[in-house]
């Protein structure tokens, strides 16, 4: 079984966030970049699932700048086996990355494809669930577990009262959360195996798919600072603050 998975270069989750002098945008001058924290947990999954005989070849596949190719290189460090790389200058939101990736799930046909539940940056959580409807196939969202057998998923899904298990049909999308796995660091010896491994180039165009865009920037701002606290001497000062300063009794 191939197995499909979808990465995504964002700002490292240690950096601090600036915004520029114009609040046009992020700033990304000097940024320190990396794979989306869920991508790396979805990349692990694919690998293990690899390790354990269940799969056969494992496939990363990323959207964006050609500097993306960085965190190609780091899943193929961590084990996939080949990388594929769709390349745009252009922004790329849900909708837009949903269609690239349907197209590479029509021309692949991986007998599961597994992305991060969302990304760090736009936190949008939608391409898992755009990508099933596009492609047809069933998904689990928000995955704790995956057990592969006899060509069935069973997913356990973190859901708001607690924990779901599912069985998909394969070929089917899976989207990781946060308790599925620890994801491995990639030794030396491998990152630089990682550099000959095959990764292949190509553009939305040349898989009939226009990047569009539906939303406008207009102003980006960080947000408050929290002011400072302060002590009180006594339940009765505490109370009074919170009337008549704080305004919330």
């Amino acid at each position: 079984m191939k197995i499909l998975v979808a990465v995504k270069r964002v700002i490292d989750y240690n950096v601090k966030i600036r915004v520029k002098a114009d609040h046009s945008d992020v700033d990304l001058t000097n940024v320190k970049m990396a794979m989306n924290p869920f991508c790396e947990i979805a990349v692990e999954e694919a690998v293990r699932l690899k390790e354990r005989g269940i799969a056969t070849e494992v496939v990363a596949v990323t959207i964006g700048p050609k500097a993306a190719q960085e965190q190609l290189r780091t899943a193929l460090a961590l084990g996939a086996d080949r990388a594929i790389h769709v390349e745009t200058e252009a922004p790329v939101e849900s909708l837009a990355a949903a269609k690239v990736l349907a197209k590479v799930v029509e021309a692949e046909q991986p007998g599961l494809m597994i992305l991060g539940k969302q990304a760090i940056d736009s936190d949008n959580n939608q391409v898992g669930q755009m990508l099933a409807a596009l492609a047809g196939l069933p998904q689990a969202t928000f995955a704790s577990e995956v057990i592969i057998e006899n060509g069935k998923a069973q997913v356990t899904r973190e859901v708001d009262g607690g924990l779901q298990t599912v069985e998909l049909s394969l070929p089917a999308i899976v989207t990781t959360d946060l308790r599925l796995n620890e994801p491995r660091y990639a030794k030396l010896p491998d990152i630089m195996k990682a550099k000959k491994k095959p990764l292949i180039v190509t553009t939305p165009a040349e898989l009939g798919v226009e990047i569009t865009s539906g939303v406008t920037l207009l102003k980006v701002e960080p947000p408050a600072e929290r002011q400072a606290g302060i002590k009180v001497s006594s339940v009765d000062e505490l109370v009074d603050k919170l009337k008549n300063e704080a305004k919330v009794l």
